[in-house]
């Protein structure tokens, strides 16, 4: 079993920065891809950002493309999206998933039915 647990959500006001983390337990993570879900109320959960298992490719959604940032510690076992020039659109739970692949393409890795382990969500809310 895995376990992944988020932090580092919070209220921010337009045009700041937020880092998320995604810790995981259990068993690692570092031969997996991983990514970032969000879902704001009353919407599907969508997309975000995505990382091969090795860092060797990284995808994005294109509302995101040039503000956010997705990166990995294998060592620390460890995900994280470095989130820059927030903005209100952005509000939303974010969560991080493991794939069940090492790597893939973007049609692939941005699939939520290709995740099988997923974390309980930490909330982020931009002001305007």
């Amino acid at each position: 079993q895995v376990q992944l647990v988020e932090s580092g959500g919070g209220l921010v006001q337009a045009g700041g920065s937020l880092r998320l983390s995604c810790a995981a337990s259990g068993r690692t993570v570092s031969n997996y891809a991983m990514a970032w879900f969000r879902q704001a109320p009353g919407k599907e959960r969508e997309f975000v950002a995505a990382i091969t298992w090795n860092s060797d490719s990284t995808y994005y959604r294109d509302s995101v493309k040039g503000r956010f940032t997705i990166s990995r510690d294998n060592a620390k076992n460890t995900v994280y999206l470095q989130m820059n020039s927030l903005k209100p659109e952005d509000t939303a739970v974010y969560y991080c998933a493991r794939s069940q692949s090492r790597s893939g393409s973007y049609y692939y890795l941005s699939r939520r039915s290709n995740y099988d382990y997923w974390g309980q969500g930490t909330q982020v809310t931009v002001s305007s």
